[in-house]
């Protein structure tokens, strides 16, 4: 498949496939610049399990990382990668179509 921007430029889109959890820092910053919902905050419980927040279960909750929330919606444009300073994402081509 061949894509391009606006004026025929060829483009890549690199998209969003994977958030490593041990790597996320949870600031939120591609959850802000991503407005897609591609991403959500999720907690980490003492056994280690992805776990949505919840107020009454905030003491169980380890740490706050990104999770992946709506793959399908990423467009591929890099923005969240641009501005994630723990480097815990992993970008690349669509593999549906690989």
């Amino acid at each position: 498949m061949s894509n391009e921007t606006r004026d025929g430029r060829a483009w890549q889109p690199d998209y969003l496939l994977d958030i490593d959890r041990n790597k996320c820092i949870g600031c939120g910053r591609c959850y802000k610049v991503c407005g897609r919902d591609v991403m959500i905050l999720k907690g980490i419980n003492e056994e280690g399990d992805l776990v949505m927040l919840d107020d009454d279960e905030d003491d169980e909750i380890e740490k706050k990382v990104m999770a992946m929330n709506d793959s399908g919606a990423c467009i591929g444009c890099g923005a969240c990668a641009r501005v994630c300073p723990a480097s815990c994402q992993t970008h690349g081509p669509d593999r549906a179509a690989a």
